[in-house]
């Protein structure tokens, strides 16, 4: 049998991508209930493949112990497209199918910091104005102080 194609989530961080896998569902039962392949064969090797304007290229083989997992491929261009195809083997099963490509677009490093830039700024501009205010509070205390002597007079 076949190990069937992998589902493949991708999403874009910076200089990198986010690879997450979720193993292929497989077709035997154990007393009624649905095997996963890790029940079955403990360990799985998956490969991916990663394209993007400089061709393919195939990542080392790595092993899984999870149904679910995730690995990060850095050192990317950032704004660059890249796709992905993983394709999960066992040590008994080599016939398995790759998973569909899924792209995604690697995020540039500014991007990262533009969440701390908007609050330092919203933070900066509330600091601006409770500076203001109390200027203004001040002065007008001061201006208080001034007037009351012309109104007695």
């Amino acid at each position: 049998a076949s190990l069937g194609p992998p589902e493949v989530n991708i999403t874009s961080c910076p200089n990198c991508i986010n690879v997450t896998v979720k193993l292929p569902t497989s077709h035997f039962r154990d007393k009624g209930k649905l095997l996963s392949l890790i029940d079955i064969y403990e360990e799985l090797d998956y490969d991916i493949t990663l394209k993007s304007l400089n061709g393919e290229h195939k990542r080392p083989r790595q092993k899984t112990t999870e149904e679910v997992f995730s690995t990060v491929i850095e050192e990317l261009y950032p704004s660059r497209n890249y796709c992905v195809s993983v394709v999960v083997t066992a040590s008994l099963n080599r016939h398995s199918t790759p998973s569909p490509w899924k792209c995604v677009t690697a995020d540039l490093e500014a991007q990262q910091g533009y969440h701390e830039v908007a609050v330092a700024g919203a933070v900066g501009v509330s600091l601006i104005i409770a500076a203001v205010l109390k200027c203004v509070h001040a002065a007008g205390f001061i201006h208080q102080k001034i007037a009351l002597p012309q109104t007695l007079v």
